[in-house]
């Protein structure tokens, strides 16, 4: 279904069938930012996000439950090679 403003489609409304990962691609900049796997030592849970290179901080972006989680998110961010895991 679609939403129309003076005849524009504005807004398309997702069907039953979309994944949990219709969002548009997202950005980051490798010079201030890692992308990091955030694991628990204590639940084994395990978060992915980034890591500011200057300050430490972690910006949380999604639980990591299986392969396609993180298969998503470096398709999203254009992410190739390792990611490091951070405790």
């Amino acid at each position: 279904m679609k939403i129309k403003v003076e005849d524009k489609p504005i807004l398309e409304v997702l069907s039953l069938e979309s994944t949990r990962y219709d969002v548009p691609k997202k950005h980051y900049d490798p010079e201030v930012e890692e992308p990091v796997i955030r694991a628990s030592i204590c639940t084994g849970e395990q978060t992915l996000g980034f890591r500011n290179l200057s300050t430490g901080s972690f910006q949380e972006v999604c639980l990591l439950r299986d392969q396609t989680d993180l298969d998503q998110f470096r398709k999203d961010y254009g992410i190739v090679g390792e990611i490091r895991k951070v405790y």
